[in-house]
């Protein structure tokens, strides 16, 4: 391998030391000749998500190519705990001096809105509320029910047809039309198949009704909420699964938090409420 390094540096920089003068300065700058990574602590992306992600981005480039003046409108949730602090301060040695900062998470407050580059935030179309007590993750929290009232509002208050982005929560993908999951019993499956007037017999087993299911599911998910924004003369185009760097939207969450941490000095929810409800209006 050294050797290698070392035709390489003569060709392209006409190096003239010798195979031990590259290794001393291989070792200079902290390299070090140990038996090569198998490959396994590479994280790669699956081949399902690569062809999602490209799929986006061909469709966000289109809109561009084609001169495409619908104005793009990104949403997403996210949550502010009612102690939502600083965690750096500056204090003296010992401590005794700083701003103090309450201790724990408290209650947290479950925000959902959406805006556009072209306009900022929709009016009249911000959701804030109160997460129950005991809940690590915010997203069980936010159900179909909730999500799809406020985006039907949303879509309301949109005063042009637009181009909705939003990734693929279980609560933003519910189906036109419903099938039987991987956990449903077989008397559910075969019920199902009755209403579709799809015959079995009923010595088939569970596995085999399900076979029966995916034949006659369609190719490409139908959501209700894609067909809602459809009728109402929108758009909407899926984010990737695990990019959320596509959704400018975080930038500004992380904006929105960043002012409430710095204002918030004692543990009351209602202030935390007040200054997510004031930054997200500026």
């Amino acid at each position: 391998m050294t050797a290698k390094i070392l035709v390489e540096l003569r060709e392209k920089l006409n190096y003239r030391g010798s195979k031990s003068s590259v290794k001393i300065i291989l070792k200079q700058l902290n390299f070090k000749f140990k038996k090569c990574n198998d490959g396994r602590k590479f994280l790669m992306e699956r081949s399902d998500i690569v062809a999602a992600s490209v799929k986006f981005l061909r469709k966000m480039n289109e809109f561009r190519r084609n001169g495409d003046t619908r104005p793009v409108v990104y949403l997403n949730e996210t949550w502010v705990n009612q102690n939502h602090t600083c965690r750096r301060i500056w204090q003296n040695e010992e401590n005794t001096e700083g701003l103090k900062v309450p201790t724990g998470k408290g209650s947290r407050l479950i925000i959902c809105h959406a805006g556009s580059p072209s306009f900022g935030f929709i009016k009249e179309s911000k959701l804030i509320f109160q997460c129950n007590s005991g809940n690590k993750d915010y997203h069980s929290q936010m159900n179909a029910t909730i999500f799809e009232n406020w985006f039907s509002q949303m879509l309301l208050n949109l005063e042009q047809p637009s181009i909705i982005v939003m990734d693929n929560a279980s609560y933003h993908s519910s189906l036109i039309e419903n099938y039987p999951k991987s956990n449903s019993r077989k008397a559910d499956v075969q019920q199902w198949l009755r209403d579709k007037n799809i015959d079995f017999s009923p010595v088939e087993t569970l596995d085999e009704l399900r076979e029966k299911v995916k034949l006659s599911m369609p190719r490409g998910k139908k959501y209700k909420l894609d067909e809602l924004t459809f009728q109402m003369g929108h758009e909407v185009v899926r984010l990737p699964p695990y990019h959320c760097q596509y959704n400018p939207i975080e930038l500004i969450w992380a904006q929105v938090k960043g002012r409430v941490a710095e204002k918030i000095q004692h543990s009351k929810l209602q202030m935390s409420r007040q200054l997510c409800i004031k930054r997200s209006m500026q």
